[in-house]
């Protein structure tokens, strides 16, 4: 279920990951300039030839990796301590806590481009969930890889015989369009889609609600019926997982391949600016200023990228979506399973929206005697203190799993991610132009330009350098 990719807004202080060590070492800092190896790196920067990307999560890395694949050099700014954005990982405690519920799908296109899935060690989840309804949890499994326990399901209350044989028509349906007819297909609310096809109101409520609110962070289902259909595809494709050493190491992997003296750590942009040419000029928190006559490839959110470019925003934003995720610890032999299945709440109470013991599926994500449990909600709950928060999500649980097992649990940490993913609700255009309105030299890229996805992310970041370098006919044919 992935969160949106570029530069985060999050409602807690800058942690540093300690998780199992990459290859790459960077020791820029973003100190005054009577340091020398600042001052050595900023007179290099002088040279008006580097491409300017800003913002190292997931969009800002792909760009980079493209121009880098280009041979054209570039300078990667960072306003945080590491690269990934939101795609980050905390040690706590011995425990690999990533910043908010996220799923990698292996059938990402993009992703089997640029990652090297073995070098990740991926680790599966269950082909399906278990789904908490009616005080019992019953198992949706996917019949193309659980077969016999797709058979069993047939009878339990998730939704009815109909309706497991719409999910069968519905992958055959997305798996003969490419993703292009899926993202510029004619579009309606998700919630809508699944009616149109005949989808009962129980498996709706039960299941795609949870699912697929969970992976959108939408309950409401109000999200794109291009975003439901591209998921539902790779899904069908692919295989649910996380890296072995936490979601971070889809970032460091990216930034690992390019060159350490290109990524600028903890270098905020203040603004950019532009010059009599209507070029841009990159002003930094530090007084200084960093310009390129090729152009600078903007790789935040789109709310942070109308404040640097200090533009008026002509239309009102969609609200964003939020999550919160918290997580607890127990004895290993204390928990309830130990399958790599995600739990999904259909009771349509409570605020819970899905969970998973994260050991289950990768053991090192926490000490060897010990299970990591992460669990997710839908929204910021703004209006709830963390302790609140923390203490009905226990008395949720006991309900599921029995109060003398989850009473037992100790909270680790809670964490609030504001812009989880940009609103995809329609009107959407999952193709935008990633040339700026407001300067020939300024190109976009983030999840807001194409998917909310992973992938989105990625192929923002590649479209951006490659509308760049069009521009300035530098484009290697056949790359």
């Amino acid at each position: 279920m992935p969160l949106s990719l570029s530069s985060s807004s999050l409602l807690f202080p800058s942690f540093t990951i300690k998780a199992k060590p990459h290859r790459f070492t960077f020791n820029i800092q973003a100190s005054s300039s009577s340091s020398p190896k600042q001052h050595s790196l900023n007179s290099k920067l002088e040279r008006k030839d580097r491409v300017i990307v800003i913002g190292a999560g997931l969009a800002g890395l792909a760009a980079a990796t493209r121009l880098h694949s280009q041979g054209r050099p570039f300078v990667l700014l960072e306003a945080s301590d590491a690269v990934g954005g939101r795609v980050r990982t905390d040690s706590v405690d011995g425990f690999l806590l990533d910043r908010g519920f996220q799923i990698f799908i292996t059938a990402y296109p993009e992703a089997q481009k640029l990652l090297d899935y073995n070098a990740l060690n991926l680790q599966k989840f269950y082909s399906g969930a278990k789904v908490y309804y009616n005080g019992q949890f019953h198992t949706v499994a996917d019949p193309f890889r659980h077969f016999w326990d797709s058979i069993k399901s047939l009878a339990n209350p998730i939704g009815s015989v109909l309706d497991k044989l719409l999910i069968g028509l519905t992958r055959i349906r997305v798996l003969i369009k490419t993703d292009e007819q899926i993202l510029t297909s004619s579009e309606v609310p998700v919630l809508e889609l699944l009616r149109n096809i005949g989808f009962s109101d129980s498996i709706i409520d039960s299941f795609f609600r949870p699912f697929f609110g969970g992976i959108f962070f939408d309950k409401e289902l109000e999200t794109s019926s291009r975003l439901f259909d591209f998921i539902f595809k790779c899904l069908a494709l692919g295989d649910n997982t996380i890296p072995a050493n936490g979601i971070c190491q889809i970032p460091n992997q990216l930034a690992s391949k390019l060159p350490s003296e290109s990524i600028l750590l903890n270098t905020r942009v203040l603004s950019i600016d532009f010059d009599e040419q209507n070029m841009p000029n990159v002003r930094l928190a530090n007084g200084e200023t960093l310009k390129s006559e090729i152009g600078v490839i903007l790789a935040v959110e789109e709310p942070e990228a109308d404040r640097l470019l200090r533009q008026p925003v002509k239309f009102q934003r969609k609200p964003a979506r939020s999550t919160v995720s918290l997580y607890f610890s127990a004895d290993k032999d204390e928990i309830p399973v130990q399958e790599p299945v995600l739990f999904l709440n259909g009771s349509g109470k409570g605020i819970v929206n899905n969970m998973f013991f994260a050991t289950n599926v990768a053991p090192l994500y926490g000490p060897l005697d010990k299970a990591l449990i992460s669990v997710s909600l839908i929204g910021l709950f703004e209006d709830v203190m963390d302790d609140n928060l923390t203490a009905e999500v226990i008395r949720e649980l006991s309900d599921w799993f029995g109060k003398s097992t989850v009473g037992s649990w100790r909270h680790l940490r809670t964490y609030r991610v504001r812009f989880a993913q940009p609103n995809q609700s329609p009107p959407t255009d999952l193709m935008k132009n990633p040339k700026s309105e407001f300067s020939l030299g300024v190109y976009l890229c983030g999840d807001y330009m194409t998917s909310a996805t992973f992938d989105g992310a990625l192929v923002s970041g590649r479209k951006a350098v490659d509308a760049l370098l069009r521009d300035r006919a530098f484009l290697n044919s056949g790359v």
